[in-house]
């Protein structure tokens, strides 16, 4: 079987399209993702009874119920609730960021759980404003502790993005499906997306474990 370079060449257009619509995705789901996951966390740490139990209700759901099915949900249902046309992109930002909120939301429960609480009452003791104990206290460590976990996530978040085709979502499978079908060059445009997909991903995989390697040297001390 020979491998048709020319076939990814003259796909190349096509592909930064998806790439960019992956990306962009991406990002705005993550963006997203941390508004509803940090009103989930906070929610679900400092909250009354009744948000308590609505942050788990979401957060519980959405890390149970599988990446497609979200997406399929939000994509043949949610415009029948809301009475109103949803566009796929729309659709697949929604799914990806209720998603990602609920990824986030145990990520920074996670992350501020673990500074130390004498910090803060020590913080409190000395009168200092709580905003301030919040931006000078707790995030900065609780960052440094979540960092980790925050790269894995967004490794995660990008291999999800590819179940957005499946709704015909412009992104970088879709669009080398879409070539592959017309050419019939199925090895050549799959090869290449996973390439891709490698090139973005390794490296924020070796981030991670980097940062992990770091953490665990500082607990250690």
């Amino acid at each position: 079987m020979d491998f048709d370079l020319h076939v990814i060449e003259n796909g190349i257009p096509l592909l930064m399209k998806g790439l960019i619509t992956t990306i962009w995705v991406c990002g705005a789901s993550l963006g997203i993702g941390t508004v509803l996951g940090s009103v989930a966390c906070l929610s679900k740490l400092y909250g009354n009874r009744q948000q308590r139990l609505l942050a788990n209700a979401y957060v519980n759901l959405f890390r149970t119920v599988p990446e497609l099915v979200v997406i399929f949900w939000v994509y043949s249902c949610l415009p029948l609730f809301l009475n109103v046309r949803l566009s796929a992109p729309i659709c697949g930002l929604v799914a990806m960021s209720l998603y990602a909120g609920a990824y986030l939301a145990e990520i920074f429960r996670a992350g501020i759980l673990a500074v130390p609480r004498g910090q803060t009452e020590a913080g409190l003791a000395l009168g200092i404003p709580t905003l301030h104990i919040w931006t000078a206290i707790i995030i900065p460590p609780a960052l440094r502790r979540m960092a980790p976990a925050l790269m894995g996530f967004l490794t995660e978040l990008i291999k999800v993005s590819a179940l957005l085709s499946t709704i015909a979502v412009g992104d970088l499978f879709y669009e080398a499906s879409l070539i592959a079908a017309e050419t019939f060059r199925y090895v050549e445009m799959i090869s290449v997306v996973a390439v891709i997909y490698f090139i973005m991903i390794f490296p924020l995989s070796m981030i991670a474990r980097y940062k992990e390697r770091r953490l665990r040297a500082e607990i250690g001390h």
